[in-house]
């Protein structure tokens, strides 16, 4: 992880369980918006207007870090003390 700049000035913390959901909204005339579903808590990911070249570089940045999450999360499963993702 890279050092922040700034310092946080606070930090929401939603965590995934059988609720939490993700959905992909590509629509045709307007700006594309990913939503992260956390049972009563939406979080909207979207452009602020047409979409830019930092846009794209943003959204690719989110699909790297998703993506490094999900493997992180995939070992801490197998880590597990029977090998298959359930604690003994």
């Amino acid at each position: 992880m890279t050092r922040r700049r700034n310092p946080r000035n606070s930090v929401i913390r939603l965590t995934t369980g059988h609720a939490a959901r993700t959905l992909n909204h590509p629509f045709a005339r307007r700006e594309p918006v990913l939503a992260l579903d956390f049972g009563a808590t939406s979080v909207l990911v979207t452009t602020s207007g047409p979409v830019t070249v930092e846009n794209l570089e943003f959204a690719r940045r989110l699909a790297r870090e998703a993506s490094r999450f999900a493997r992180s999360i995939e070992r801490s499963f197998y880590s597990l003390p029977d090998g298959q993702g359930v604690a003994a």
